[in-house]
């Protein structure tokens, strides 16, 4: 029996409020005044966090028409640990910069958004193919890691642990002010972004059909774009790099909901996210007892999952 899409939908749902009350109530040692906020503070960036970068996943594979890339091919995450090795590394680990995490917060995604708008507006002006742009970003990804490391080379050791405490995702101290102004500029943008919902279905079958079809493609890519730059800054710059979430979670989503209505993707994708990121932090927490971090955890079974993807395309072909 093939369930309908909302009851698959349903279901995601109900898995996602148990693994969240599970989170929350299980295991509290007695003083409810403190654990509840801290714990409530961090389901809140983890369900920002997993929601965003899943839709912008499945927004930009739409897109490009391609299930293995990700927006992180770009160079936002290199760009992310590029300015936080640049701050220590030219200011110190005592600095405003590095110590404020407001400040850092916004030099992180004013750096990444500055990158991606004009990375956009120059290609789209000059080359309007959206693989010419992707090879660019590539590009750029690696010149950003080449200088990262060749200033953490010349970093001092001490302060070098605390870049790499910002090179891997963590949701165990998350500033609540920064969270407030993450959910304030992802709501300005969903509203933004909800008008070219409607455009993804179409976009789907790929450029040529979509502009057959009535749709400015150009433009509307280039919006969408600069959306999924915003989304995926202030995700990284929230709680860090999580490299293959994004794919993991659209793939799953693509193969568990099997439509190619967005209208649904997008929603399985967010509860999908969920699933992922708080039941990987219960493992943390519970079984590892924070020997290690969500995004090890998340990286070594995407990055799995992305050999799999790569090895059963080759076969089809």
């Amino acid at each position: 029996m093939r369930l309908s899409l909302k009851i698959k939908l349903t279901i995601l749902l109900v898995i996602s409020l148990v693994l969240i009350a599970v989170y929350l109530f299980v295991g509290v040692p007695g003083n409810w005044e403190y654990i509840l906020p801290r714990r409530a503070s961090r389901i809140l960036a983890i369900v920002i966090t997993g929601a965003v970068i899943a839709i912008a996943t499945i927004v930009f594979q739409t897109i490009t028409n391609n299930r293995i890339l990700t927006p992180s091919i770009i160079g936002l995450d290199s760009l992310y640990v590029l300015v936080q090795t640049f701050i220590i590394f030219v200011f110190g680990s005592t600095s405003v910069a590095a110590v404020n995490h407001n400040l850092n917060f916004g030099l992180s995604v004013g750096a990444m958004i500055v990158f991606a708008f004009l990375l956009y507006q120059f290609l789209f002006k000059k080359q309007k193919n959206i693989y010419f742009l992707l090879l660019v970003g590539i590009v750029f990804g690696t010149f950003f890691s080449s200088l990262t490391s060749f200033m953490q080379v010349l970093i001092d050791p001490n302060e070098f642990m605390m870049v790499q405490n910002r090179m891997f995702a963590s949701f165990n101290n998350v500033n609540t002010n920064i969270l407030w102004l993450s959910i304030g500029i992802l709501i300005l943008t969903i509203i933004y972004f909800w008008k070219y919902i409607k455009f993804l279905d179409v976009m789907s079958l790929g450029k040529e059909q979509a502009i057959n079809l009535g749709i400015d493609y150009d433009q509307v890519v280039k919006r969408l774009m600069i959306v999924i730059a915003i989304w995926i800054s202030v995700a990284t710059a929230l709680v860090g790099p999580i490299l293959f979430l994004g794919l993991l979670v659209a793939n799953v989503t693509y193969e568990f909901m099997r439509t190619y209505k967005h209208s649904y993707l997008l929603i399985a994708s967010v509860f999908i996210s969920i699933i992922a990121l708080v039941g990987g932090q219960l493992i943390v927490d519970r079984i590892f007892s924070f020997e290690t971090t969500l995004s090890v955890i998340i990286n070594f079974i995407g990055g799995i999952y992305f050999l799999y993807l790569i090895l059963k395309e080759s076969k089809k072909w």
